[in-house]
This record gives structure tokens, sequence and C-alpha cells, in this order.
């Protein structure tokens, strides 16, 4: 059974999309057929960190619209086996979604046979987010360690409860996970930064993954490689272990605290 996981946050550039692009990656990495759904109509992005916006003929919006189907519009990843890339359009506005045709895709991507459907949701409480998290099994609440973005999120967890489908029909709550991006145990020590413990205690949802702050995210992003690919990267790392934690493995967290430097790094500033 199908299902259906949204990326999501109340406040823009926290790394949604490079953690919906890691994670989808990591799941068919892990033996799950998965799609990526761009939710952020007019300003696509997923294709972009996907390495595939070349290969965009067909969209989101084409196949509500009955213009395209998913055969002709889903794009298969070259690298991972069972990945798939819904993209976005970047010639309509977020009025082109509506719940009868977000649904429809969704039903026609089950009959698929597609484990995960990943939705990459556009920040804020706007339709796109809205369509993004209405039909969510599962959400993962991506935020920086800072006060703003932590209440942000806050806001998309009153969403998630009130506004989901799940809410909508009483059902099983929308599941939640919270992921910290740009995590630097540094500036926690220096009182910079929010600490994992004080982003739990304000939002109150279970750990799903600590992302360190790293250069490695923004290289992967330029050239069109999801980050989970990088086995060498701290940030690679960290994702292979969130999408565990999704799968339900125990797996200890990492990247928590800052590295002691040796004697000869604090000489020279190394």
């Amino acid at each position: 059974m199908s299902k259906v996981v949204v990326v999501t946050s109340g406040k823009g550039g926290v790394g949604k999309t490079t953690s919906s692009a890691a994670i989808g990656t990591g799941l068919a990495l892990s033996g799950f057929k998965t799609v990526i759904i761009d939710f952020d109509i007019g300003l696509r992005n997923l294709d972009l960190i996907m390495g595939c916006e070349r290969r965009v003929v067909y969209d989101f919006v084409n196949v509500i619209k009955g213009e395209s189907n998913l055969n002709q519009s889903l794009i298969k990843d070259k690298r991972v086996d069972n990945l798939y890339v819904l993209p976005a359009s970047q010639t309509r506005d977020k009025d082109a979604l509506t719940k009868e045709g977000v649904q429809t895709v969704l039903d026609n991507l089950r009959e698929m046979e597609f484990d995960f459907i990943i939705c990459d949701s556009p920040a804020g409480i706007e339709t796109g987010a809205i369509m993004a998290l209405y039909f969510a099994d599962e959400a993962i609440i991506t935020t920086n360690p800072e006060v703003s973005s932590v209440r942000d999120s806050d806001r998309i967890l009153g969403m998630l409860s009130s506004k989901s489908l799940r809410a909508e029909q009483g059902l099983e709550p929308v599941r939640e996970h919270l992921l910290l991006t740009r995590y630097d145990p540094s500036r926690v020590n220096r009182g910079d930064m929010l600490s994992v413990e004080d982003v739990e205690e304000i939002l109150a949802i279970p750990l799903l993954g600590v992302i360190p702050e790293s250069q490695a995210v923004l290289k992967a992003s330029n050239s069109g490689e999801p980050v989970i690919l990088d086995d060498e990267s701290d940030a690679g790392k960290a994702y292979r272990d969130a999408v565990d934690r999704l799968l339900g493995k125990e797996v200890d967290f990492r990247f928590l605290t800052e590295e002691k430097k040796g004697l000869l790094s604090r000489l020279f500033g190394a």
C-alpha cells in the first residue's frame, strides 16, 4: 500500500526540496518504488536538484488538466532504480491545483504500485502547501534551529491536525517527524542557535534526523545530485540515517556535538 509523505515547513529556505530529494532517493536506494512530486507551482526547483531539468516535457499540472498522463510526465532517475520525479509547472499559478485533481494523481500513482509518494511542499500555508499536506499519511516537518523557523513549523503542525484529510475524516492523525537542518553544534555552544533539545521541547514531535551545516549540500544542489549520494559528507550520512529511521530502524544520532580540535588545529586555526 502506498504511503504519502509530505516534506513541509512554515518558512522558506530551510531545505525542504533538498530533503525531499535526499529522502526520496534514500527510500529508492532501500528498494522502495518512490516518486517525488514538486508542489511548488510556478517556482519549481526539484528538477534542478535531481538533475533532470532538461528532461521536463510535461508536468504535474499537465496531468491534473488531462493534457498528459503519468507515463508521459514521470521522469525516471538515471542513477537510482525505482525513483521517479513529477515536476511542477513553471508557467501556471498555484490555483491550478485542486483537491480532486491531486487526489486523482495520487490514486493513479497508487495503482502504479508506488511504495512511497513524497510531496515536496512550498513554504507557508498557501494553496500549494495545503494541497501537499492534505492527503498526507506522514509529515516531515523541516526546520532550521532558529526561533522564527521553529515558530512557523509549529503553525504547520496546527494545519496538519486541523486541515488534513485525516483530520476531516476523524482518522488516525498524520504521523509527524522532525527534521532539523543546517545544525551547527559550535553555534549552539555559543548560544547563537537553538539546540536539538530546545526545538524538540517547542515542537514536541519525534526527531527523525539532524542534518549538519555542510558545504556538500550546496555543492550537491548545484551539480544536480541529491546529497544523500555523497557517501563522504556528514550531510549525506545524516540523511541516510534519517531514511533508516523513517523505515523504522533504530539508528543512533550523529553530528550533535562539536568536534574537538587537536593541538595542531588549535595552534594553526585549521
